[in-house]
């Protein structure tokens, strides 16, 4: 599969920001739109979108950060960068992400008409994002890797609007056990519409790759779940 990268310009209410997107050169139908951890729109989660594309979605990763510092990445493995994550990371507004999201996936769709469904897939802080994404009915799935504050946001699970696939790294310092327990009460109460997997062994960030807490065989078994539900989303008329 051929795919087309490039930083493209997209028009928020409030705003112009860069979104880094990747087009595969025979689309399936399926946008895909990626929300960073705290680091920006790095080298890692370009690589997502690529992959995204190579398997046949259009994708695409908004700036979460450009109210604050546009265009900058961070690199998770400098501790100096990290700090400096962290700080920005407090200046971010879920709503106004949700927002920055919704901008993207209408870029999308006005340079791909032919797009019919969309999912967000997000990471960490954007683990949130892109769960709001569905919960709101802005997307038709939401995956969530490792995502952070999810517990805080379990009223829109139960009336979840887009189905929602939440990854949870069971010894997540982020995520302790008593937070896990709620958002899968959560889960159970809105039925279908949401799942929630446990990867037993592993920490935050278990599927950022080269990172400190990376494990392959739970990232491979996140993603594969993750490819089964846009497969499937692809595949409706």
């Amino acid at each position: 599969m051929t795919i087309m990268k490039t930083d493209t310009d997209v028009q928020s209410v409030d705003g112009q920001f860069s979104a880094y997107v990747a087009l595969p050169d025979r689309s399936n139908g399926l946008a895909v739109i990626v929300f960073q951890e705290i680091f920006g729109v790095n080298a890692n989660i370009r690589q997502i979108v690529d992959d995204f594309a190579v398997a046949g979605y259009a994708a695409a990763a908004p700036d979460l950060y450009w109210r604050q510092q546009p265009g900058i990445q961070l690199d998770p493995g400098s501790e100096a960068e990290r700090a400096q994550a962290m700080e920005l990371m407090a200046g971010l507004n879920r709503d106004e992400a949700v927002q920055d999201g919704a901008a993207t996936l209408n870029m999308l769709r006005d340079r791909l008409p032919g797009l019919k469904r969309s999912a967000a897939v997000g990471y960490c802080f954007g683990g949130g994002v892109a769960y709001l994404m569905a919960a709101r009915g802005l997307v038709d799935a939401g995956i969530s890797y490792y995502g952070t504050g999810l517990q805080q946001l379990l009223p829109e699970m139960i009336h979840s609007q887009g189905r929602l696939l939440l990854h949870i790294a069971a010894d997540d310092h982020l995520c302790p056990p008593e937070a896990q327990h709620l958002i899968a009460e959560a889960a159970h109460v809105a039925g279908s519409r949401a799942s929630v997997s446990i990867h037993d062994g592993v920490g935050h960030a278990f599927a950022r790759v080269g990172g400190a807490t990376y494990n392959r065989e739970a990232a491979d078994r996140a993603n594969a779940e993750t490819f089964a539900l846009l497969e499937a989303l692809a595949s409706l008329d």
